[in-house]
């Protein structure tokens, strides 16, 4: 008997996360696995791509691009051949999705992959994730071993990647350098325009910028494995069916992970539009006698004050709020918690995982850190503020990637929504400001325990 479509009760769902792990091809079958590639097959490439359109999917890695309009237009795009990557490395800080995802339903987002390769004519797919995620390469080897030998792969290659922590290794960009060998320096040039094995010397050694694609650029698609399992869920059970969940605009169910000053840290599935604030009820609000201060989702985003906390989980109410959704990965800090500490940690995080490529984006976050390092010592002035703001008007200079945007964007608002927290510093009305850590989630255990990874050894600027 096939099982019925996955539903959602009370905003809380187990669509994308199954509420027992399917770790082999007999318990993934049972759950009706297999039968969205099946479909995938049976329906042809353009069928298969009106359907994800039609679904509404958006991307869950952070930019909520519309799948269909992007898949559409790889399979559109001239130049050769053309692969796809499931992006697995899951670097932003806050997120501990894609490994719950990995973990869970490993055989899903290889489904996925294969039903993308299919829809834009890819002839092969890479699974991109990091060496250190040892149990989920473990587990996605084990998974791509037991579904090849059901011959539903027949005619897409798998290859899966081992990344290095590197956070510029999750983008795409930098992703494709790593599959070929190289370091994670982002490339002029996106992937669908400067695909994968690429023949035309066009990735971050060239500034040269093409009206189209060359003919053996090799346009490749980059999804996060959280919108390919949703695609293997959509071809399995309908473009409508997906539409019963969340919002007319953010269709579907999103997995949000929670850490920071909240009672029990957690991933939680829900459906899009579920109030932020219904989340962290879930997740035990705040410590006894504290209040909610701020939130950051991710490190690309704006901040979110408390008093937004009512805001939905969906693309478009986060972009009302002059925030955005990003990766659903959020770190919550209650009122103990200084906003020079958080604005210090982060644009540090920043300043070690640059590249090296942009001296705009190198220097000014080098500077923006030792200004926020002043401050919270309570050594800082009105001039330390006067540098920071002349900084974070260029560190976004001439980029290859958005990690100098994430700098002028986090750092900017913590200063507009916060300015009494460095106002204190800088008076000495305020203590000095404690070290938060960044939080990079090394493990999140059932029972709320996070583990975070410490920092890393600055990066070598490439000279």
């Amino acid at each position: 008997m096939t099982p019925p479509p996955p539903s959602v009760e009370s905003q809380w769902a187990s669509v994308i996360l199954p509420t027992e792990p399917l770790l082999s091809w007999d318990a993934f079958a049972e759950a009706g696995g297999g039968q969205g590639l099946m479909t995938a097959r049976e329906f042809g490439p353009e069928a298969t791509i009106e359907e994800i359109a039609a679904s509404g999917l958006r991307g869950r890695g952070g930019g909520g691009f519309p799948t269909g309009s992007k898949w559409e237009s790889l399979r559109r795009a001239d130049g050769g051949t053309r692969f796809v990557v499931a992006n697995g490395a899951e670097g932003e800080p806050a997120t501990f999705k894609d490994r719950s995802l990995m973990r869970t339903d490993p055989f899903r987002v290889i489904e996925g992959a294969a039903i993308a390769a299919l829809a834009i004519g890819a002839e092969g797919v890479f699974l991109a994730t990091k060496r250190s995620f040892a149990t989920e390469v473990e587990i996605l080897r084990a998974a791509l071993v037991e579904f090849s030998e059901t011959g539903l792969l027949d005619g897409i290659s798998f290859t899966l990647v081992e990344g290095p922590d590197d956070y510029l290794f999750g983008e795409e960009k930098a992703m494709l350098e790593v599959i070929e060998g190289r370091d994670p320096l982002p490339r002029q040039l996106p992937p669908w325009q400067h695909g994968l094995f690429a023949t035309v010397p066009m990735g971050w050694e060239s500034g040269t910028t093409p009206t189209r694609n060359a003919p053996e650029s090799n346009p490749t698609l980059v999804n996060n494995v959280e919108t390919l399992a949703a695609a293997a869920h959509i071809l399995r059970h309908g473009a409508s069916w997906y539409r019963t969940m969340g919002t007319i605009e953010s269709p579907g169910t999103i997995v949000v992970t929670v850490v920071g000053d909240v009672v029990t840290p957690g991933v939680h599935e829900v459906e899009i539009g579920t109030p932020l604030s219904t989340v962290l009820e879930r997740c035990g609000g705040p410590s006894p006698g504290r209040r909610f201060k701020a939130a950051l989702s991710g490190i690309s985003n704006a901040v979110v004050t408390a008093a937004q906390f009512d805001t939905p989980l969906s693309y478009e109410a986060f972009v009302d709020i002059g925030s955005g959704l990003g990766a659903a990965g959020f770190v919550i800090y209650d009122d103990s918690r200084s906003m020079v500490s958080v604005a210090r940690a982060m644009s540090g995080f920043l300043a070690r995982e640059s590249c090296g490529q942009c001296p705009s984006c190198t220097r000014g976050c080098a500077d923006l850190t030792e200004q926020l390092v002043q401050i919270g010592r309570g050594e800082g002035s009105d001039a330390h503020l006067g540098r920071m703001n002349a900084a974070l008007r260029t560190v976004t200079d001439s980029n290859r990637c958005y990690l100098g945007t994430e700098e002028q964007i986090v750092i900017s608002s913590l200063l507009r929504q916060f300015p009494e927290d460095f106002v204190a510093s800088i008076e000495g009305t305020a203590p000095n400001a404690e070290e938060v850590p960044v939080p990079l989630i090394k493990e999140l255990h059932d029972d709320g325990t996070v583990v975070y990874s410490g920092p890393r050894p600055a990066r070598t600027v490439r000279s």
